[in-house]
């Protein structure tokens, strides 16, 4: 098997996206051989501002939930925030309650600890009873809580679930639910975090502040040719709180009556917007007759007052300086040309009448940032773009608290921060208050509002990290001596691993490092109080949902096997009674044989590009901060390059196993970090000879001083 594949790429591929999206070639080049050709796609990696994030209300259910929080505040109700004791629900609760703390909702928010089962649960619902709390919103969680949210609404409850989760085949009810995972949801992107529903949640409320909202507009336009029959063609566009809602297109003869088309029956009651209203009532008076009056207004005028120069435009004009059009080819018409600076005005306007808006924006991008890496999702479509603006804002010192001080008490304030970097110093840290039932510790280090008690909570959470990592190490000394065996057991298909010494907070750290080290999906288990709580990992295109989904109807008594259970496709937990365990390994004994597991190709490195010496400059940081976030979905790049001499080496490291090389591109000298490579040096290559490398590139920063280096993965001796 070769170590590496250049996907082969033509030059019509390059030139055709570097021409049409006015890019380098290099980076079309990368971007074809990852498969990133189409303008919906390639506009998030070339886009950073809001305006391409998806509008919260493409949700169907985002009125409703916006209507029935603001009742709940113009009522004086209680409303109790119900997460998930993960990242993800950590920072998804306190994006909501920072929000309606802030309209002055009386709000209560609660995590499960201790022993607590993922999902809400029926004591908080009786305790929040007790306290005469009206309305149940969950983040990051809800979408499988049947049972509980038919109680609450018993006890005269409404329940809001925001979630990300996969939907059981039958839903919670009555509730209003925001899941971009359920079929009907109307989102146009599923693979969004919890944090991020939430976060679209509170854009729709800031957005329910302005005049537009549940105001319905229709943009008309007349359109400047005619058809080749002479015919006049008239298109209208109905939108709500800025979402196209239906079109029609009118090919009228000069000289008809109105009332011979749909204009009438569909205009009836609209509020009308043209651009430049003199020109399009002059088209159709022509078209109908000077007898015929439409009750319009310019929009033009209101954009003049951001835009003067917009104000002599005509649409025609307009809709060549479109940028989403170039993405987007649908949006190459005036019609569309008109809806896209409608809702630009309208983002622009609403952010000028709310100044407090925008930072509060910032602050809740980045713990969506925060969340995205957490919870693995896929570092496409507008995941981007959340976590390049949370990261940005980070980058600029603009960090809300409680993350300012995770930041510094992890040496992060005087570097560049990356998604890498959250990912391994910031996250896991977080994770560990969840993982050792406290998740009330982390989110106390964003609710807190005296600066000295955060940074108190900011070093027990470290305190608590280390704690979590050792016993991370335990569970893996627990675990790892009967992985093969129970893979073998079960047909080289699963790893299964039971035992009462593992800490449930770590079971899910346990199940995904025998996926990366085995590369088969686990299973890993521990028991409390009676309850098996277990955690699984998949890998090679297998959906635990559906295979937990399975096992949960497979138990002969007809019973329901789990207690709970639910997640992602490659990430889930679960919990049953202890006394059905001998069920839980029948329906293992009946499923696993079921399981089909992808080919693995992870030994064969995938390169993105061949550099040359001349490319080999500190410019090149500049793509690879374009191609940021790397993570799930969108690896880090990967290069090679062809006889580079060593003009030195060190071999570094407690155990003298790391090597650091100098290599001279013939126009600058690069340090190369390899670790673990020191066994190469005298044997694979010596000091002098030329090398080609496989490698990636990162920033090393060393007394406030930041320059790239080399991260090698394979080096050789060129040929």
């Amino acid at each position: 098997m070769n170590i590496w594949n250049k996907k082969p790429i033509t030059s019509d591929e390059v030139n055709s996206i570097s021409a049409r999206f006015k890019i380098d070639k290099l980076t079309a080049a990368i971007l074809a051989r990852r498969g990133v050709t189409e303008g919906k796609d390639i506009e998030f990696f070339l886009e950073d501002n809001e305006r391409y994030m998806h509008n919260p209300f493409l949700f169907n259910n985002m009125e409703d939930v916006v209507d029935r929080i603001l009742q709940a505040k113009d009522e004086e109700e209680k409303v109790l925030i119900f997460g998930d004791r993960d990242v993800d629900g950590i920072t998804s609760t306190t994006v909501l309650y920072d929000y309606l703390t802030s309209i002055g909702i009386d709000v209560q928010a609660k995590l499960p600890g201790g022993t607590d089962p993922y999902g809400l649960n029926l004591r908080a619902i009786d305790d929040f009873e007790k306290d005469y709390g009206s309305l149940i919103i969950t983040v990051d969680c809800g979408i499988s809580n049947v049972k509980e949210i038919a109680y609450a609404a018993e006890k005269g409850m409404d329940v809001i679930v925001l979630d990300h989760h996969n939907p059981p085949d039958a839903l919670p009810k009555p509730a209003i639910i925001i899941d971009p995972k359920c079929a009907d949801s109307g989102y146009p992107f599923k693979d969004i975090s919890g944090c991020a529903v939430a976060y679209k949640v509170v854009s729709a409320l800031r957005f329910a502040l302005s005049d537009l909202y549940k105001n319905e507009v229709a943009l008309l336009t007349v359109r400047d040719e005619k058809t080749a029959e002479g015919a006049f063609v008239i298109d209208i566009m109905k939108t709500v709180n800025l979402v196209e809602k239906s079109s029609i297109t009118e090919e009228v003869m000069p000289g008809t009556s109105v009332s011979a088309t749909r204009l009438p029956s569909y205009l009836r009651g609209q509020q009308i917007f043209v651009w430049d209203e003199k020109r399009t009532k002059t088209a159709l008076s022509n078209i109908f007759g000077t007898g015929t009056d439409f009750n319009c207004y310019d929009f033009r005028n209101s954009v003049k007052e951001f835009w003067p120069s917009f104000g002599n435009m005509t649409l025609g004009e307009m809709r060549k300086k479109s940028k989403i059009a170039v993405y987007n080819p649908e949006f190459d018409t005036e019609i569309k040309a008109f809806f896209n600076i409608f809702v630009t005005y309208h983002d622009t306007y609403v952010s000028k009448k709310f100044p407090g808006n925008s930072k509060s924006n910032e602050r809740d991008l980045q713990l969506v940032a925060l969340a995205a890496l957490a919870d693995i999702m896929p570092l496409k479509n507008e995941n981007r773009i959340f976590v390049r603006r949370g990261i940005d804002s980070m980058n600029k010192g603009h960090s809300r608290e409680g993350l300012l001080e995770l930041l510094a008490i992890q040496n992060m304030l005087e570097k560049k921060i990356t998604s890498t970097d959250l990912s391994w110093n910031i996250n896991p840290v977080l994770n560990a208050t969840g993982r050792l039932g406290q998740p009330e510790v982390g989110l106390g280090i964003f609710l807190t509002k005296d600066a000295d008690k955060r940074r108190e909570i900011v070093n027990e959470v470290i305190a608590m990290n280390t704690k979590r990592k050792q016993f991370g190490m335990d569970a893996w000394e627990i675990g790892n001596p009967k992985a093969k065996d129970s893979i073998a057991k079960h047909g080289g298909k699963l790893c299964v691993i039971m035992d009462e010494r593992i800490n449930r907070g770590v079971s899910g750290t346990l199940a995904a490092k025998l996926v990366q080290t085995y590369n088969v999906p686990a299973m890993a288990m521990t028991v409390v109080e009676n309850t098996v709580i277990g955690s699984m990992r998949s890998c090679r295109g297998f959906d635990v949902t559906t295979f937990l989904d399975a096992m949960d109807q497979s138990p002969e008594d007809g019973a329901p096997l789990f207690i709970s259970h639910g997640g992602h496709n490659y990430a889930a937990g679960f919990s049953f009674d202890k006394s059905r365990l001998e069920h839980f390994e029948k329906a293992l004994d009946k499923l696993v044989p079921t399981i089909r597991l992808s080919g693995d190709e992870s030994e064969t490195i995938e390169i993105d590009a061949e550099l040359t010496g001349n490319e080999l400059t500190p410019e090149i940081l500049n793509l690879i901060d374009r191609f940021e976030p790397y993570g799930e979905a969108n690896r880090e790049l990967i290069f090679l390059s062809k006889e580079l001499k060593i003009d030195d080496f060190l071999i570094m490291g407690k155990e003298s196993q790391h090597l650091k090389l100098t290599l001279n591109t013939g126009k600058s000298k690069w340090p190369a970090i390899f670790w673990s490579g020191a066994e190469n040096i005298h044997k694979e290559f010596d000091k002098g000879d030329c090398i080609d490398v496989i490698y990636t590139i990162e920033r090393n920063t060393y007394n406030g001083n930041t320059t790239p280096q080399m991260k090698i993965i394979k080096a050789w001796r060129s040929v």
